[in-house]
């Protein structure tokens, strides 16, 4: 599959590489589509690849020592993802598997090194990207440690808005099939604790849900229930 240079120019990731760099590191890049529900990598995978979503989105889930599977994170269009080799490991610590049909490109682990020393940009925006998993994997740490259930949902809720929210008639829709045990899985809690707290919120006209459809109609109104301001 041919890459389209100003698909991939059009990320803020690479806006500021020049075409001659850009050309070079794309002369390695395999595109790949994904379709749903496939993974493009599995938790303890040798990681002999990383990624850069183009379309789609992707959930990356990990499954505890105790069996239990947790969503970590949600991949964007235009994330960096699977890069273990930053992180100084050799295996993909969580499974990535497609949310909707997508695309990403990939490029072989052991060309990591030399794409950050030839593009500071790069590296400087993968450093930042990594401080801003780390700090969004605080916040939820704190968010299970400190609040109630009903509040920690509320924010795992928001945080989907802002990253993939769509404005339309009727509020804010999550621009990709999300399921109640999605967000069960998002805030370390059950399928019936999410469910009743969505029943009581669509009550209350707060959101309106479906079969993997969440479309947040009052997100001031969310927003102080995540506050703890609402009763």
């Amino acid at each position: 599959m041919k890459i389209d240079r100003g698909v991939v120019r059009s990320l803020a990731l690479f806006d500021r590489m020049s075409d001659a760099d850009l050309d070079r590191m794309l002369a390695h890049a395999t595109a790949r589509r994904v379709p749903q529900g496939d993974a493009v990598f599995e938790q303890g995978q040798r990681a002999t690849s990383f990624f850069l979503l183009l379309h789609g989105r992707l959930k990356v889930t990990q499954v505890t020592e105790d069996g239990q599977q947790i969503i970590v994170r949600v991949v964007h269009p235009g994330d960096l993802f699977g890069f273990a080799k930053a992180l100084q490991r050799s295996d993909y610590p969580g499974t990535a598997t497609a949310a909707t049909e997508s695309l990403a490109l990939s490029w072989p682990t052991d060309l990591w090194p030399q794409f950050v020393e030839q593009n500071p940009h790069l590296a400087v925006s993968t450093m930042q990207t990594i401080g801003q998993r780390l700090e969004e994997a605080h916040t939820r740490i704190r968010e299970m440690s400190t609040q109630e259930v009903e509040r920690r949902v509320a924010h795992a809720v928001l945080r989907l808005s802002r990253q993939a929210g769509k404005q339309e008639k009727g509020g804010v829709r999550i621009d990709f099939p999300i399921s109640r045990q999605d967000i069960a899985e998002m805030t370390g809690t059950t399928l019936h604790t999410v469910s009743r707290i969505l029943s009581a919120w669509e009550q209350k006209g707060l959101v309106e849900g479906g079969r993997q459809k969440l479309i947040i109609c009052d997100l001031s109104g969310l927003a102080a229930l995540a506050d703890g301001g609402r009763d």
